[in-house]
């Protein structure tokens, strides 16, 4: 039986800009994808956030430049909290699948792995750089 799962996944960013934000966040969701094997005909829908440092684009356009046409996109703004990761863009996708949560494999990227340092080292992946770390 399918549930809707959430997947979830945040990287940084080093710079402000239209470029930089799009293509992190095209990165953060090709891992996303291939980490559990999502098709797009299976998402029900995806929200995005960034950090208030970045305003140069919305993250979500890289959905677009991942192929995915006709899923429902939403992007917000997170709150300025002063202990919170900078220049950071999370993802957090809505996945009908039968998967148990357990096997959902969350993706953290370029430092955004400090978000969750309870999740690790289990059944997530990090990537840091070029290097992949699967853990679990």
């Amino acid at each position: 039986m399918s549930m809707i799962r959430g997947v979830r996944g945040a990287t940084t960013v080093t710079a402000n800009s239209a470029e930089v934000i799009i293509s992190a966040t095209k990165e953060l969701l090709q891992a996303m994808i291939d980490a559990n094997g999502i098709e797009e005909s299976h998402v029900a829908s995806v929200f995005f956030t960034t950090t208030p440092d970045l305003d140069a684009a919305f993250p979500a356009q890289a959905a677009r430049a991942v192929g995915w046409w006709e899923v429902a996109l939403l992007g917000a703004q997170e709150i300025n909290c002063p202990d919170g990761v900078p220049m950071c863009i999370r993802v957090l996708m809505h996945w009908n699948t039968p998967k148990a949560l357990s096997d959902i494999r969350h993706v953290y990227m370029h430092g955004a792995e400090r978000l969750r340092p309870d999740m690790y080292p289990t059944n997530k992946i990090v990537i840091d750089g070029a290097d992949e770390h699967v853990n679990g």
